[in-house]
């Protein structure tokens, strides 16, 4: 079998593992890049791609220091961590051959570059393939969705204060809130006193979280 390289590599605001969405999808107002390969680069490998509204990305889950391989199960967030699901029933990031699969929408290609909002990507993610959204077969409105459909995740009301908000202007704000709001927390940590860091847009984004309620409490 031919050695699968990447084609491009992801650029985002968000550049560690910490606080990338669950799933795409969830953060309309997150933007990403989509930057490839020298080779890749050209216009005639994207020529058509104007007329699509979303893509299929395949990719690795390059941070994850192990894969997991021999564990056949996983818990999942959506679950409270606390209960184990076959990892085949699951989009857990712990999988044999780590490969990632994602629906994003096309904000708009320029240079070769496609930019891109939703994404569940972390900054320099390899991509190893990109494919057009097609609905007629790619979209299933009636699919019963397991696990996810008996638990519903909870969005978190989020209070940053004026002298945090001015760091950031208005697209990087309104994403900032939409990836707070999903809980980057562990799922089986609930310490009220205990201070998260989250590094977004060039800034370590500290905040706390009780109850329902996330506050931003510092920026360095």
């Amino acid at each position: 079998m031919k050695e699968i390289r990447p084609i491009a590599f992801f650029r985002s605001p968000l550049t560690s593992k910490f606080g990338i969405p669950r799933q795409s999808g969830l953060a309309d107002n997150l933007i990403g890049r989509i930057v490839f390969e020298s080779q890749y680069q050209r216009e005639e490998a994207l020529r058509g791609l104007e007329d699509f509204d979303y893509l299929w990305l395949i990719w690795g889950f390059s941070a994850n220091k192990s894969t997991d391989e021999g564990k056949l199960t996983v818990r999942p967030p959506r679950l409270g961590g606390n209960e184990r699901l076959g990892v085949f029933a699951t989009r857990s990031p712990f999988r044999p051959n780590g490969l990632g699969l994602s629906s994003v929408r096309i904000k708009r290609i320029v240079d070769g570059v496609i930019e891109v909002v939703g994404a569940d990507l972390m900054d320099g993610t390899p991509i190893y393939d990109v494919k057009p959204y097609i609905s007629y077969v790619d979209s299933h409105p009636k699919a019963r969705g397991g696990f996810t459909d008996k638990k519903e995740w909870k969005l978190l009301s989020v209070v940053i204060a004026e002298e945090y908000s001015k760091l950031f202007d208005v697209e990087e704000l309104a994403a900032l809130k939409e990836v707070l709001s999903q809980d980057p927390r562990p799922q089986y940590q609930h310490d009220a006193a205990r201070v998260y860091g989250m590094p977004f847009a060039g800034k370590d984004v500290k905040f706390r979280v009780e109850g329902d309620v996330l506050e931003v409490i510092g920026i360095d």
